[in-house]
């Protein structure tokens, strides 16, 4: 798999460890370079995977939050800031996430690595739930926005 990798100048202290997760991992990581502003990473990453050159991309600012606004921002891509190896993975398996999004200024190299290899290893599940809430997502993004059903209680 082809991983586009940004980062804005807060971002920089993980950019070795983040490329080198993503080779170490098997995979082929593409260092896009670095922006003063975060939301051009955010573009960079995103065109690569809506060009179709990269089928995912990681995103790193001071708190990964930033770069997941921005990133958002583009139609068709889902991004998620993780800070966990659950989360990380989980993002992919249920919500078909396209951008990791991590923050320098919250976690070290240590932990990038594990958070890396979590998404990049990770696959959407397909299950029909998971399928439906895309659906209802891309509805909310090409703003065909749904109406807002009564509360009915936990839905699996």
């Amino acid at each position: 798999m082809k991983v586009a990798i940004a980062f804005d100048h807060a971002g920089v202290p993980l950019r070795d460890a983040v490329v080198k997760a993503v080779r170490d991992a098997g995979h082929e990581g593409t260092d896009l370079g670095t922006w003063d502003d975060y939301p051009m990473a955010a573009v960079a990453a995103g065109r690569a995977i809506l060009d179709a050159t990269h089928e995912r991309a990681i995103l790193v600012c001071g708190s990964g939050a930033g770069v997941a606004v921005a990133a958002t921002k583009l139609r068709g891509i889902r991004a998620a800031c993780c800070h966990d190896t659950y989360t990380a993975a989980q993002c992919v398996s249920h919500d078909d996430v396209n951008v990791l999004c991590l923050g320098a200024r919250v976690i070290g190299p240590a932990l990038a690595d594990v958070l890396v290899q979590a998404y990049v290893t990770a696959s959407f599940s397909g299950e029909e739930r998971h399928v439906r809430r895309l659906q209802q997502v891309a509805a909310i993004e090409t703003a065909a926005i749904p109406p807002s059903p009564p509360p009915s209680g936990v839905t699996p």
